[in-house]
Protein backbone atom coordinates (compact mmCIF):
# COMPACT_ATOMS: atom_id res chain seq x y z
CA UNK A 1 0.00 0.00 0.00
CA UNK A 2 1.48 3.65 -0.46
CA UNK A 3 2.59 5.52 2.33
CA UNK A 4 2.10 8.91 2.69
CA UNK A 5 5.85 9.29 2.22
CA UNK A 6 5.47 7.36 -1.01
CA UNK A 7 2.73 9.99 -2.04
CA UNK A 8 4.63 13.19 -1.13
CA UNK A 9 7.81 12.14 -3.12
CA UNK A 10 4.94 11.23 -6.31
CA UNK A 11 3.79 14.83 -5.75
CA UNK A 12 7.31 16.12 -6.05
CA UNK A 13 7.54 14.54 -8.93
CA UNK A 14 4.62 16.40 -10.24
CA UNK A 15 5.44 19.21 -9.56
CA UNK A 16 9.03 19.09 -11.12
CA UNK A 17 6.74 18.39 -14.13
CA UNK A 18 4.77 20.69 -14.15
CA UNK A 19 7.25 23.88 -13.58
CA UNK A 20 9.21 22.44 -16.59
CA UNK A 21 6.04 23.00 -18.31
CA UNK A 22 6.03 27.16 -16.83
CA UNK A 23 7.13 30.59 -17.85
CA UNK A 24 7.67 33.64 -16.04
CA UNK A 25 5.36 36.59 -16.27
CA UNK A 26 5.07 39.63 -13.63
CA UNK A 27 4.46 39.44 -10.38
CA UNK A 28 2.02 35.77 -10.00
CA UNK A 29 3.91 32.72 -8.46
CA UNK A 30 2.43 29.55 -8.26
CA UNK A 31 2.94 27.54 -4.87
CA UNK A 32 3.46 23.89 -4.34
CA UNK A 33 3.70 22.89 -0.37
CA UNK A 34 5.04 19.33 0.34
CA UNK A 35 2.46 19.60 3.46
CA UNK A 36 0.31 22.37 3.65
CA UNK A 37 1.86 23.35 6.83
CA UNK A 38 5.31 23.23 6.12
CA UNK A 39 7.24 25.14 3.48
CA UNK A 40 7.36 25.27 -0.48
CA UNK A 41 8.90 22.83 -2.28
CA UNK A 42 9.17 24.89 -5.54
CA UNK A 43 8.06 27.97 -6.18
CA UNK A 44 7.29 28.54 -9.97
CA UNK A 45 7.46 31.98 -11.40
CA UNK A 46 4.46 33.39 -13.57
CA UNK A 47 1.96 29.92 -13.33
CA UNK A 48 1.58 31.31 -17.19
CA UNK A 49 1.34 28.18 -18.57
CA UNK A 50 3.29 27.54 -22.55
CA UNK A 51 1.54 27.13 -25.71
CA UNK A 52 0.13 23.32 -25.67
CA UNK A 53 1.10 22.15 -22.63
CA UNK A 54 -1.52 23.39 -20.13
CA UNK A 55 -3.95 25.95 -20.92
CA UNK A 56 -5.92 28.81 -18.57
CA UNK A 57 -8.09 26.49 -17.90
CA UNK A 58 -5.92 23.78 -16.69
CA UNK A 59 -4.46 26.47 -14.66
CA UNK A 60 -7.07 27.26 -12.64
CA UNK A 61 -7.74 23.93 -12.22
CA UNK A 62 -4.49 23.85 -9.89
CA UNK A 63 -4.64 27.19 -8.51
CA UNK A 64 -6.53 27.15 -4.67
CA UNK A 65 -10.01 29.19 -4.08
CA UNK A 66 -8.50 29.84 -0.66
CA UNK A 67 -4.98 31.39 -2.17
CA UNK A 68 -4.59 31.15 -6.24
CA UNK A 69 -0.97 31.20 -4.84
CA UNK A 70 -1.35 27.62 -3.69
CA UNK A 71 -1.44 24.60 -6.17
CA UNK A 72 -4.94 22.64 -4.92
CA UNK A 73 -3.86 19.42 -5.96
CA UNK A 74 -0.95 19.13 -3.69
CA UNK A 75 -3.32 19.76 -0.85
CA UNK A 76 -6.85 18.11 -2.20
CA UNK A 77 -5.11 15.27 -3.63
CA UNK A 78 -2.22 14.37 -1.33
CA UNK A 79 -3.73 12.72 1.51
CA UNK A 80 -7.38 12.41 -0.35
CA UNK A 81 -7.76 9.00 1.24
CA UNK A 82 -6.47 9.69 4.91
CA UNK A 83 -6.26 13.55 4.94
CA UNK A 84 -3.83 15.80 5.22
CA UNK A 85 -3.88 17.99 8.64
CA UNK A 86 -1.90 18.63 12.24
CA UNK A 87 -2.17 20.79 15.32
CA UNK A 88 0.18 24.00 15.50
CA UNK A 89 0.36 26.98 16.29
CA UNK A 90 -1.20 29.67 13.89
CA UNK A 91 -3.01 33.08 13.98
CA UNK A 92 -6.36 33.76 13.04
CA UNK A 93 -7.81 36.84 11.71
CA UNK A 94 -11.83 37.66 12.19
CA UNK A 95 -13.43 40.44 10.65
CA UNK A 96 -16.74 41.40 10.83
CA UNK A 97 -19.32 43.58 9.56
CA UNK A 98 -21.10 46.20 11.94
CA UNK A 99 -24.71 46.06 12.15
CA UNK A 100 -25.58 44.28 8.76
CA UNK A 101 -28.53 43.16 10.08
CA UNK A 102 -29.44 47.17 10.16
CA UNK A 103 -28.16 47.73 6.70
CA UNK A 104 -30.16 44.57 4.92
CA UNK A 105 -33.34 46.26 6.05
CA UNK A 106 -32.56 49.71 4.89
CA UNK A 107 -31.77 48.76 1.63
CA UNK A 108 -32.59 46.37 -1.40
CA UNK A 109 -31.20 42.68 -1.36
CA UNK A 110 -29.55 43.49 -4.56
CA UNK A 111 -28.13 46.46 -3.39
CA UNK A 112 -26.90 44.48 -0.36
CA UNK A 113 -25.23 41.85 -2.41
CA UNK A 114 -23.42 44.72 -3.79
CA UNK A 115 -22.24 45.74 -0.58
CA UNK A 116 -21.08 42.50 0.70
CA UNK A 117 -19.48 41.15 -2.53
CA UNK A 118 -17.46 44.62 -2.31
CA UNK A 119 -16.31 43.60 1.20
CA UNK A 120 -15.79 39.59 0.26
CA UNK A 121 -13.40 41.11 -2.54
CA UNK A 122 -11.56 43.42 -0.63
CA UNK A 123 -11.25 40.58 2.45
CA UNK A 124 -10.10 38.21 -0.03
CA UNK A 125 -7.49 40.87 -1.57
CA UNK A 126 -5.95 41.50 1.73
CA UNK A 127 -5.74 37.62 2.86
CA UNK A 128 -3.91 36.85 0.04
CA UNK A 129 -1.50 40.01 -0.24
CA UNK A 130 -0.67 38.68 3.14
CA UNK A 131 0.11 35.16 2.21
CA UNK A 132 -3.34 33.90 4.54
CA UNK A 133 -5.68 31.08 3.66
CA UNK A 134 -8.96 32.12 3.34
CA UNK A 135 -11.00 29.88 5.37
CA UNK A 136 -14.61 31.21 4.40
CA UNK A 137 -16.90 33.93 4.47
CA UNK A 138 -19.86 33.48 7.46
CA UNK A 139 -22.83 35.75 6.22
CA UNK A 140 -20.89 39.05 7.27
CA UNK A 141 -17.85 37.42 8.33
CA UNK A 142 -14.21 37.12 6.89
CA UNK A 143 -12.40 34.31 8.55
CA UNK A 144 -8.72 33.96 7.27
CA UNK A 145 -6.23 31.35 8.33
CA UNK A 146 -2.23 32.44 8.86
CA UNK A 147 -0.45 29.13 8.77
CA UNK A 148 3.43 28.76 9.67
CA UNK A 149 4.20 26.88 6.63
CA UNK A 150 2.71 29.89 4.19
CA UNK A 151 2.68 32.59 5.91
CA UNK A 152 6.14 32.34 7.43
CA UNK A 153 6.86 32.80 10.76
CA UNK A 154 5.86 36.03 11.59
CA UNK A 155 1.89 35.05 11.02
CA UNK A 156 0.42 36.56 14.40
CA UNK A 157 2.67 39.95 12.59
CA UNK A 158 0.86 39.40 9.39
CA UNK A 159 -2.56 38.76 10.88
CA UNK A 160 -2.42 42.26 12.70
CA UNK A 161 -1.55 43.85 9.28
CA UNK A 162 -3.80 42.31 7.26
CA UNK A 163 -6.68 43.62 9.83
CA UNK A 164 -5.35 47.36 9.62
CA UNK A 165 -5.31 47.01 5.77
CA UNK A 166 -8.84 46.08 5.40
CA UNK A 167 -9.90 48.71 7.96
CA UNK A 168 -7.66 51.13 5.79
CA UNK A 169 -9.53 50.25 2.33
CA UNK A 170 -12.84 50.16 3.91
CA UNK A 171 -12.19 53.72 5.15
CA UNK A 172 -11.45 53.13 8.73
CA UNK A 173 -8.61 56.08 9.06
CA UNK A 174 -9.09 58.52 11.37
CA UNK A 175 -11.31 61.23 9.99
CA UNK A 176 -13.09 58.99 7.62
CA UNK A 177 -16.04 58.11 6.71
CA UNK A 178 -15.63 54.06 6.62
CA UNK A 179 -18.08 52.69 3.48
CA UNK A 180 -18.68 49.60 5.65
CA UNK A 181 -18.12 49.65 9.58
CA UNK A 182 -16.09 46.66 10.28
CA UNK A 183 -15.00 45.29 13.83
CA UNK A 184 -11.84 42.83 13.44
CA UNK A 185 -9.96 40.52 15.80
CA UNK A 186 -6.54 38.05 15.90
CA UNK A 187 -5.27 35.33 18.04
CA UNK A 188 -2.79 33.36 18.14
CA UNK A 189 -2.82 29.46 19.51
CA UNK A 190 -3.01 25.82 18.94
CA UNK A 191 -5.58 24.28 16.45
CA UNK A 192 -6.00 21.35 14.22
CA UNK A 193 -4.94 23.04 10.64
CA UNK A 194 -5.93 20.45 7.75
CA UNK A 195 -9.12 18.42 6.03
CA UNK A 196 -12.01 17.24 6.99
CA UNK A 197 -14.45 14.98 5.71
CA UNK A 198 -18.24 14.48 4.32
CA UNK A 199 -19.54 11.59 2.81
CA UNK A 200 -16.00 9.98 2.65
CA UNK A 201 -14.50 12.52 0.60
CA UNK A 202 -12.36 15.88 1.76
CA UNK A 203 -15.37 18.36 1.97
CA UNK A 204 -12.45 21.85 3.05
CA UNK A 205 -9.47 22.29 4.77
CA UNK A 206 -9.91 24.84 7.85
CA UNK A 207 -9.07 24.91 11.49
CA UNK A 208 -10.72 23.63 14.35
CA UNK A 209 -10.33 24.05 17.98
CA UNK A 210 -10.91 26.39 20.72
CA UNK A 211 -8.43 28.96 19.54
CA UNK A 212 -10.92 29.48 16.61
CA UNK A 213 -13.89 29.60 18.91
CA UNK A 214 -12.27 32.54 21.37
CA UNK A 215 -10.99 34.39 18.02
CA UNK A 216 -14.70 34.33 16.85
CA UNK A 217 -16.34 35.72 20.21
CA UNK A 218 -13.26 38.54 20.65
CA UNK A 219 -14.47 39.40 17.04
CA UNK A 220 -17.77 39.76 18.67
CA UNK A 221 -16.87 42.66 21.14
CA UNK A 222 -14.76 44.38 18.46
CA UNK A 223 -16.09 47.80 18.04
CA UNK A 224 -16.12 49.82 14.94
CA UNK A 225 -12.51 50.59 13.49
CA UNK A 226 -11.35 48.42 16.34
CA UNK A 227 -8.87 45.31 16.45
CA UNK A 228 -9.06 43.45 19.00
CA UNK A 229 -5.50 41.43 19.99
CA UNK A 230 -4.85 38.78 22.54
CA UNK A 231 -1.98 39.01 24.79
CA UNK A 232 -0.35 35.71 22.65
CA UNK A 233 -0.60 37.47 19.42
CA UNK A 234 0.75 40.52 20.54
CA UNK A 235 3.58 39.05 22.00
CA UNK A 236 4.16 36.86 19.10
CA UNK A 237 4.30 40.03 16.82
CA UNK A 238 6.33 41.43 19.00
CA UNK A 239 4.13 44.53 19.63
CA UNK A 240 4.85 46.83 22.69
CA UNK A 241 1.94 45.61 24.51
CA UNK A 242 2.53 47.75 27.89
CA UNK A 243 2.02 50.37 25.47
CA UNK A 244 -0.94 49.41 24.25
CA UNK A 245 -4.74 50.05 25.37
CA UNK A 246 -5.41 46.55 27.63
CA UNK A 247 -9.81 45.77 27.27
CA UNK A 248 -11.01 43.38 30.09
CA UNK A 249 -13.59 41.28 28.31
CA UNK A 250 -15.64 37.97 28.86
CA UNK A 251 -15.65 35.69 26.64
CA UNK A 252 -18.85 33.27 27.35
CA UNK A 253 -17.44 33.36 30.77
CA UNK A 254 -13.76 32.68 30.29
CA UNK A 255 -11.91 36.28 31.34
CA UNK A 256 -9.42 37.41 29.00
CA UNK A 257 -7.20 40.82 28.76
CA UNK A 258 -7.18 41.88 24.89
CA UNK A 259 -5.01 44.91 23.44
CA UNK A 260 -6.64 47.44 21.26
CA UNK A 261 -5.58 48.59 17.72
CA UNK A 262 -7.05 50.81 14.70
CA UNK A 263 -6.34 51.05 11.49
CA UNK A 264 -3.30 53.42 11.90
Amino acid sequence: MESRHDAVRESRGGVARLSDRCTSAAESRLVFPTHPLGPPVQTVPGAVWRAGSLDHASLRLFAWEKNPNICRFCLTKLGRDQGVGAEVELSLLFVDVRGSSRLARTMSASDFRHLMSRFYEAATDVLIENDALLDKFVGDQAIGLFVPGIAGPEHARRAIDAAQTLLQRTGHRSGEDPWLQLGAAVHTGPAYVGTVFSRGEISDFTALGDTVNVTAHLCSQAGVGEILVTESAAISAGLPVERLEGRQLSLKGYPMTARVLTAG
